[in-house]
């Protein structure tokens, strides 16, 4: 829930930022280049090491690939090409994906019980969607690049999950950050040259908050939370993001929400109670 919690707040944050002078790509370099190498000695610090396998090493690798560039693209430019609080409604599909993906790969064999809180959680999410006054169906690209996004990350949480049974979430984390940045950097670059780095002390204090909370304190909790609960389980929490998004773009960015996306709200949670009475049937090892 802390997760979330900060994750909701970081549509509002990151549309901030990028609507106060940070180019997209420039943004995510910072952001991921600082947050590896905090990450990295923090780890180094509490372990003494970083070692991982050569196999698993290539498969984070192939993870980040997917989970944190393509993840990344997919952020910031559906912040780019419409509202915070679209970007958070369109990522509450997050729960829908990763619960495909973990039945598809064999991560985990879900429950009736499961799948019946899975669709009550996204029903709430598209009461959210349809209290939005239409401004989901008004950005089509932004919609797309924010399902790129919620997919991607979907992949991501799956295929580390068989990680977290020989590492720590330090661990993973730190090297994971590390792979991400050095994939967002080349790929920054024309950006990271053209950037005008003379921004407001509230840009910098926010990119600051956002490296701490969303990649530094947020990996690890995520990461946590899915070695006890499973992928699935975790992941419908996510399903409390587009109302908390929505909530934290109306009060800090004077963006709507309405009535139904309240009852939304209401049922994304109900949702999330009706997973929490049995757990889900976990895959044979």
């Amino acid at each position: 829930l802390v997760t979330i919690v900060i994750w909701s707040i970081n549509f509002t944050l990151t549309k901030y930022v990028l609507d106060h002078g940070f180019q997209p790509l420039a943004y995510s370099a910072v952001r991921f280049t600082t947050a590896a190498l905090l990450f990295t000695a923090i780890t180094f610090a509490l372990e003494r090491s970083l070692r991982m396998g050569r196999r698993d090493l290539v498969f984070l690798f192939g993870a980040a690939v997917i989970g944190i560039w393509l993840n990344q693209l997919g952020f910031v430019y559906s912040l780019t090409y419409t509202t915070a609080s679209t970007a958070a409604l369109v990522f509450g599909t997050l729960p829908i994906f990763t619960m495909l993906i973990a039945r598809w790969s064999g991560v985990e064999l879900l429950s009736k019980r499961f799948v019946a809180a899975a669709v009550v959680s996204f029903l709430g999410v598209a009461l959210v969607a349809l209290g939005a006054h239409g401004e989901v169906a008004g950005s089509p690209t932004g919609i797309l690049l924010a399902l790129l996004g919620s997919a991607t990350w979907a992949v991501y949480s799956v295929a580390i999950a068989p990680l977290m049974r020989r590492y720590s979430p330090f661990r993973i984390s730190a090297l994971g950050l590390l792979m991400g940045a050095a994939l967002i950097l080349p790929t920054a670059a024309p950006q990271l040259a053209e950037q005008d780095w003379n921004l407001s002390p509230l840009v910098w204090t926010i990119l600051g908050l956002s490296i701490i909370g969303p990649l530094v304190i947020t990996n690890v909790l995520w990461f946590t939370a899915i070695d006890r609960v499973g992928p699935s389980r975790a992941s419908l929490y996510a399903n409390l993001q587009p109302f908390l998004g929505a909530l934290f773009a109306l009060l800090l960015l004077s963006e709507q929400m309405t009535a139904l996306q309240a009852a939304g709200g209401l049922a994304i949670a109900a949702g999330i109670a009706l997973s929490r009475r049995r757990p889900a049937i976990p895959a044979a090892e």
